[in-house]
């Protein structure tokens, strides 16, 4: 049995690819929200959301969905979701926002190819109040309509993931001051 230290590691080192964009992933996220509303208890799941790069029409990205759903408690999220998806094989972990330790927390799950092993969907969980995550759809948003800011995020994508193939986190690392920069021109833009 895996420990979690070692869950951690396996999921980090796992390789980073960028495929172009698949029509299909606007479906994916369809059908995978429409199970997460049928399986999971309905007072605690709010709104769900496709973003990240499968939800930007054009944009190449890592052929995951991801998907960002606002509970209404996180410590029920830990206990009545996590163990409703743990039994049906998705991967649960307890993550910080920021950084390696500290909080906020939230559950993060990963859904996997039961043929394959790949990953299919990130699921994030949050409640209302994290900021930072619900931020990310106006990133999303504002890719989709700017293309030539999306092109040049998808370059840096193919970059990273060149460089760092099987370093998850220096990857992640990498986008974080565009994305944070392009998310402040978002809220500019937004109002």
């Amino acid at each position: 049995m895996e420990t979690l230290e070692q869950r951690i590691q396996r999921a980090i080192q796992e390789e980073v690819t960028i495929v172009p964009y698949d029509p299909a992933w606007p479906e994916a996220f369809r059908r995978e929200k429409q199970h997460l509303v049928s399986c999971l208890p309905q007072a605690l799941i709010q709104r769900v959301e496709h973003f990240g790069s499968t939800a930007v029409p054009g944009l190449g990205a890592k052929p995951i969905v991801d998907i960002l759903v606002e509970v209404a408690d996180l410590p029920q999220t830990r206990t009545r979701i996590a163990p409703v998806l743990e039994g049906q094989g998705y991967e649960y972990f307890w993550r910080p926002t920021h950084g390696d330790d500290g909080p906020p927390f939230y559950a993060w799950l990963i859904k996997r190819d039961s043929q394959t092993g790949s990953r299919t969907h990130h699921i994030h969980m949050v409640e209302r109040g994290f900021s930072s995550h619900w931020e990310r759809l106006l990133f999303r948003d504002y890719l989709r309509e700017h293309p030539d800011i999306a092109q040049q995020y998808q370059e840096l994508k193919v970059r990273l993931a060149l460089t760092a193939p099987r370093d998850r986190v220096a990857y992640t690392q990498g986008k974080t001051e565009f994305i944070r920069k392009v998310t402040e021109q978002a809220k500019s833009f937004y109002g």
